[in-house]
């Protein structure tokens, strides 16, 4: 079965992983990991520090924009002041380099540098900006059902709710606010796309996000930071596979006792004497 492509916004998109570009040991070994990864979208922070590394190359040099979409975000802000002025200079970067992302943006306003939690008041209060601007705003927020629905109804192009705080590893802590969430965005607009971002550790937290129902997972530390993050890219994209398969496949359901895989009426028994 193929895996047909969501629609984000403007752009039209085949694989469901979106993965992040930082925390990697090397460029090289994140080239390789996107590769492996088998992602068609790539986000970048477009603040300008984290642009180049120590021997001054740019990340750009390692990212083949006929291959990737990149996605700027706005990670590290913790204002809307912030936020809405980090998004337009990558626009301005990339409409630069002549790259299709320049159109849309994922906006992450964060709270504070501890918990890493997404600010909702500034998090509308950028995204009202944004989307007058022009932007598709992809929208990180909580698993707060009614933050969700507040973003889309401010104009949001995709809501992506973290599975649990931002490089934690903790998978998807709340399925059942996931689950709120993808009913009441997706009610009466099926077609609404619907992100888990943030927390996966591996490969079944991914699979575990696409089976509740949603769109597409955004992972970043979960490979970067993996033993070997080439293996987990490549888990983590058959995860998206599986989970997208199996949420279609129909589970069967959960019960409290045993139910045999064959008929025990006819079964040959041992003889008595």
């Amino acid at each position: 079965m193929d895996i047909p492509p969501i629609t984000i916004g403007s752009f039209e998109i085949a694989s469901r992983l979106f993965v992040g570009t930082g925390k990697y040991a090397t460029y090289e070994l994140m080239r390789d990991a996107l590769a492996e990864s088998g992602c068609q979208v790539v986000t970048v922070a477009v603040r300008r520090e984290r642009m180049v590394d120590p021997d001054g190359r740019s990340i750009l040099d390692f990212l083949d924009l006929d291959r990737y979409t990149l996605l700027p975000n706005t990670a590290g802000c913790f204002s809307a002041e912030d936020a809405v002025r980090t998004a337009r200079l990558g626009r301005e970067l990339l409409e630069g380099l002549g790259s299709a992302g320049a159109g849309w943006v994922k906006l992450e306003v964060l709270g504070d540098k501890k918990t890493l939690l997404p600010d909702p008041v500034g998090t509308l209060e950028a995204l009202k900006e944004l989307k007058a601007d022009g932007f598709d705003v992809l929208c990180y927020t909580s698993d707060d059902p009614i933050m969700a629905q507040r973003l889309k109804e401010a104009g949001a192009a995709s809501v992506m709710p973290a599975g649990s705080p931002i490089g934690s590893g903790q998978g998807v802590l709340n399925p059942w606010n996931i689950r709120i969430i993808l009913e009441q965005l997706k009610d009466g607009d099926p077609d609404f796309p619907v992100i888990v971002d943030a927390g996966v550790g591996t490969a079944s937290d991914v699979t575990i996000a696409m089976e509740i129902g949603a769109d597409g997972v955004l992972l970043n530390t979960g490979i970067a930071g993996a033993d070997d993050p080439l293996a987990m890219a490549r888990a983590m994209r058959l995860a998206i596979e599986a989970g997208y398969l199996a949420a279609r496949a129909g589970r069967i359901p959960r019960k409290l006792y045993a139910t045999a895989s064959s008929p025990l009426d006819g079964v040959i028994g041992a003889e008595r004497s």
